[in-house]
């Protein structure tokens, strides 16, 4: 009973620190804590329940600037954890060939890089960040991974990617609560910032998500003089694989946007 109620002010913190809950409660629920924490038989680790509190506030502020500077710590802390193939390499002959007059696209600044990585998976991030794998490479021509390349594109400048940098943070904040008051959770509540990443780069995107930024990467496939039937057979061949994770994990519906595309294009 008093851990139900530990939480439920825990949490009643963090609906203040969001906004949701007036701050004219604070000093009671304050006050509670201090109480329920005196008590032997529980103790309540302070630290971590403000800190948790403090998560969540940054979370739902974040601006562009904060994405940005979490997204730059995400994407090296993840560097250091692939093999980058050299620019010397066939896959970084192959995508500087195929990215010329990209690194500029609609006021961001990109930068790209492949990752020896068989699993078919490309992602961008709101600092610019742009990797995709080798497996992806083999998979598809070069105005296929164009598309591929423009859809994850979309979901930055259409702030997706920072939606989900968002969620992900709101997670981190709740595993810190539950550490906060002991248990085997705790250790979670001190993830890497590649661990913060996987829960970025794994979430859906919503189909509204999906299908905005599959039409952003269309309209900058026609901008950039790329045959747009590229963009149907790309997904496609990306419906072939399944349900076997990498893109599809985040990206379902293949087939289903193939044919929303294909109707686009018969206009």
């Amino acid at each position: 009973m008093i851990r139900f109620t530990v939480f439920g002010l825990f949490f009643y913190l963090i609906f203040i620190g969001s906004g949701i809950v007036s701050k004219k409660y604070v000093s009671t629920a304050i006050l509670g804590l201090a109480l329920l924490s005196a008590t032997p038989s529980f103790a309540f680790d302070f630290g971590k329940a403000f800190e948790a509190v403090s998560d969540v506030a940054s979370a739902a502020t974040l601006s562009d600037a904060d994405v940005k500077a979490y997204a730059s710590q995400m994407a090296l802390a993840y560097d250091k954890q692939n093999s980058i193939a050299a620019p010397s390499s066939a896959y970084g002959k192959r995508l500087s060939k195929l990215i010329k007059g990209w690194e500029r696209t609609d006021g961001l600044t990109l930068n790209f890089k492949v990752y020896n990585d068989k699993e078919v998976n490309a992602f961008a991030m709101a600092d610019g960040t742009v990797r995709i794998n080798s497996g992806l490479l083999d998979m598809m021509t070069d105005d296929e991974v164009r598309f591929v390349l423009g859809h994850e594109i979309g979901h930055v400048k259409l702030g997706h990617s920072k939606s989900q940098l968002t969620k992900a943070l709101l997670t981190s904040a709740a595993i810190k609560g539950a550490s906060s008051a002991g248990g085997t959770v705790g250790q979670l509540a001190d993830s890497d910032l590649s661990g913060l990443m996987s829960k970025v780069l794994d979430a859906q995107f919503s189909q509204a998500d999906e299908k905005s930024a599959d039409m952003y990467g269309l309209n900058l496939m026609r901008s950039k003089s790329v045959n747009p039937q590229a963009a149907i057979s790309s997904l496609e061949k990306l419906a072939s694989l399944g349900s076997s994770g990498g893109l599809m994990s985040s990206h379902p519906s293949s087939q289903k946007r193939a044919d929303i595309l294909r109707k686009e294009l018969a206009k």
